[in-house]
């Protein structure tokens, strides 16, 4: 029987097809192995040798090499070689001694090795080898105790090969997961308008929510969540009814709420208002203190005060009834770079309904007090704790994310382009005289830093000490710059040479 792999042919390096030994390098060179091994008067010859294959194992490519083994029983024995960077080695060894174990991966089905961190399909398992290969372990490529050991070993091994079947590998299969991943706590982004945020929200919950079972009134319901999450809306204003019915809302629907948040009137079916406990809910020496207003003559008698906090949340009746309390928590106003921003923290969202009208409640918040204080109204931070989509609206949310074709933006010319930076502009050139490539760091059209380095990489370690860009559709942009400068910069270098 001949070596026939499944997988990644072209990586793996034949020695004698009809052998029925593969040297596994793990992180070494396949090349570097087999010219130590061959100077160490191993028999590596294409009629002769024991050994039919040489190949790495980094980690990922367990699957495969898994299902070549299938495929290819006359594989008796298995030598294993090389630096263990990633702990593949440990991976293959627990498979066959210990198996799998069923576990949650991404919210969806999977399988661990045993005794180690490693997460598999569960598509090939140890049983499916009979008999199961042999293992002998060695170190270094170039300790010289690791050739001569594997020469003695293959000098001792029995003669005989068993004639053996070939086995039906199963495919790999495609994934199933139910989310990607991510830091799950610490979302956060800067968005123009509350449509675009809210949209950007719903598909990163779409893509990165973890999907929670809770309990809630006496039933058990799912959701999709995430805790944390921080959006900055740099222009919130009111938008034009057609954008918001774009998504299903309706400007006049906004603007009625946006009246009733300020209302320090609570009707008696309800447990809570906003404006209720912003405006009518609190006492101070019997009388009741509206927030707003104290936190507006706070502010014209004191721009600069960093006391205009206001707490929705009262410990004394909302945490010991843990029902109909508020979910919108705290507001706090703070002149920054000359206008009235407001940042709003919640303790629980319904992203999909809530977070947009919620965010047109603050709207109005922040005009009041800025109307109050006298100061314009400056950008909104919405500071969700937990936010969470329910299962019934994913596929409404499904459709959200699926709008977004990129994380570019138009341009004046209607261009896509990179989304704009707070971080500031780049322009790449390179110094004939150094040969060294040149990242112009500006803000508002001033040089503010410059970055030089022989080579892109050299730069992108500098550009990330630095944390110079925030985000990722500059980032790639500007890679792409610096890779293309780079070869310029080799090209007539080389022809200055000649």
């Amino acid at each position: 029987m001949h070596f026939d792999p499944l997988y990644y042919a072209e990586r793996l390096k034949l020695v004698n097809p009809s052998g029925d030994v593969g040297i596994c390098t793990l992180w070494s060179k396949v090349d570097s192995a087999h010219t130590v091994l061959e100077q160490a008067g191993v028999d590596l010859s294409p009629d002769t040798a024991r050994v039919a294959v040489i190949a790495n194992l980094y980690g990922n490519g367990l699957p495969q090499m898994l299902r070549n083994l299938l495929r290819n029983p006359q594989i008796r024995h298995i030598v294993i070689m090389g630096k263990n960077l990633s702990g593949s080695r440990e991976w293959l060894l627990n498979f066959f001694e210990h198996g799998l174990e069923e576990i949650e991966f991404l919210g969806a089905k999977a399988f661990r090795i045993r005794n180690t961190q490693r997460t598999i399909d569960g598509e090939v398992t140890p049983e499916m080898f009979a008999p199961k290969p042999d293992f002998a372990t060695f170190g270094d490529i170039g300790d010289p105790e690791t050739a001569a050991g594997i020469k003695e070993f293959l000098a001792a091994l029995p003669a005989e090969q068993l004639e053996m079947l070939r086995a039906d590998a199963p495919p790999i299969p495609e994934p199933t997961v139910t989310r990607f991943p991510t830091e799950a706590r610490a979302q956060s982004f800067v968005r123009d308008t509350p449509m675009e945020a809210w949209s950007e929200l719903i598909f990163r919950l779409y893509r990165f929510g973890h999907r929670n079972m809770v309990a809630k009134k006496g039933t058990v319901e799912g959701r999709v969540e995430l805790q944390n999450v921080k959006i900055v809306v740099t222009k919130p204003l009111e938008e034009p009814d057609a954008a918001l019915q774009a998504y299903g809302f309706s400007l006049e629907k906004f603007q009625g709420y946006k009246q009733r948040i300020l209302d320090p009137i609570k009707p008696a079916d309800l447990g809570y208002t906003y404006g209720n406990r912003l405006r009518g809910y609190f006492q101070h020496n019997g009388a009741l203190v509206d927030s707003l207003i104290i936190a507006g003559d706070r502010l014209k008698a004191n721009p600069d005060s960093r006391h205009a906090y206001i707490s929705l949340w009262d410990n004394s009746r909302d945490l010991p009834e843990g029902s109909n309390t508020p979910c919108f928590v705290t507001a706090f106003f703070r002149k920054f770079e000359g206008k009235l921003t407001l940042t709003a923290t919640f303790r629980a969202h319904n992203a999909m309904e809530a977070w947009p009208e919620n965010l047109y409640g603050l709207i109005a918040i922040q005009r009041f007090v800025c109307e109050r204080s006298g100061m314009e109204p400056g950008p909104i931070t919405v500071v969700s704790h937990s936010i969470s989509i329910d299962l019934p609206s994913l596929e409404k949310a499904k459709k959200v994310a699926d709008g977004k074709e990129s994380d570019e933006v138009l341009d004046s010319n209607g261009k896509l382009g990179p989304r704009f930076d707070p971080n500031g502009e780049f322009t790449t050139t390179y110094d004939r005289s150094t040969w060294e490539l040149v990242v112009e760091h500006s803000f508002d059209g001033m040089k503010i830093h410059e970055y030089r380095g022989k080579s892109a990489e050299e730069i992108e370690r500098q550009l990330a000490r630095d944390v110079a860009l925030s985000e990722i559709s500059h980032a790639l942009y500007l890679g792409r710059e610096i890779a293309r400068k780079e070869f310029e910069m080799k090209a007539e270098k080389a022809r200055t040479k000649e």
